[in-house]
């Protein structure tokens, strides 16, 4: 009797987890043991039926389902719009035809489609027939130097940037996105386009870059009609 018994203590949780688990016909077996079983509901200290404890659980699992749709559509939403914004500053671009118009169109239509408060670019390298324009003036070398080596934008705080003073009023931007200009396949850079706000937050080191990467990509291939053609 002694030995039963040690055997019994010797049974663990995961033993009859286990052994439940690879006998499924134990339940039709013992029919009765459904309806006398007890737990505890999650939403008090009642005792519940297993039946109802698994209506309890499949409750919360639809809720879970039902918040994870609605997050989906949400998101799914906000890409419409965001793909619709970025539709129309395009269509802008291209339909711009006098190419020393593009930098003015390109920054204004791109505040206006997604709300940036400010905006401003410099194109370097450019053709000689569009030296005097503002968008021409020059750089340092340090700008240059930059924007050539960023391989994504830089999203942060304003930290005293020189391409800050190309906007109308550069003491309030406290976050930044300053997006390269560059031919396809080329390393260098050929002008860098800023974005800023007066909002810490919206401009952050974290943040996902994928966006403001196919914007500067849109941006170099419409402003590469500056550029002097190629020998």
């Amino acid at each position: 009797m002694s030995s039963n018994v040690s055997g019994i203590q010797g049974i663990t949780e995961n033993d009859i987890a286990n052994y439940l688990a690879n006998t499924p016909g134990f339940f039709e077996r013992q029919a009765e043991l459904l309806g006398s079983i007890q737990l505890t509901s999650p939403h008090g200290q009642r005792a519940v039926s297993l039946q109802e404890r698994q209506m309890e659980m499949l409750r919360d699992k639809i809720k879970g389902l039902e918040a994870k749709i609605i997050e989906m559509i949400r998101h799914g939403q906000e890409n419409l719009v965001l793909s619709e914004k970025l539709h129309r500053w395009t269509r802008a671009l291209m339909l711009t035809l006098n190419p020393g118009d593009l930098p003015g169109v390109l920054v204004r239509e791109l505040r206006h489609q997604f709300m940036i408060p400010q905006a401003g670019i410099r194109v370097w390298g450019g053709a000689d027939m569009f030296g005097g324009m503002p968008f021409a003036h020059e750089v340092s070398d340090d700008v240059k130097v930059f924007s050539a080596s960023l391989s994504v934008p830089y999203c942060g705080v304003n930290s005293g940037f020189e391409a800050v003073q190309w906007l109308e009023e550069p003491a309030s931007a406290m976050s930044l996105a300053m997006i390269p200009l560059r031919e396809s396949g080329n390393t260098g850079a050929f002008g860098l386009l800023v974005l800023a706000s007066p909002d810490a937050t919206r401009y952050t080191a974290d943040m996902g870059t994928e966006f403001l990467s196919r914007v500067g990509e849109i941006a170099s291939a419409a402003l590469s009609r500056l550029l002097p053609p190629k020998p």
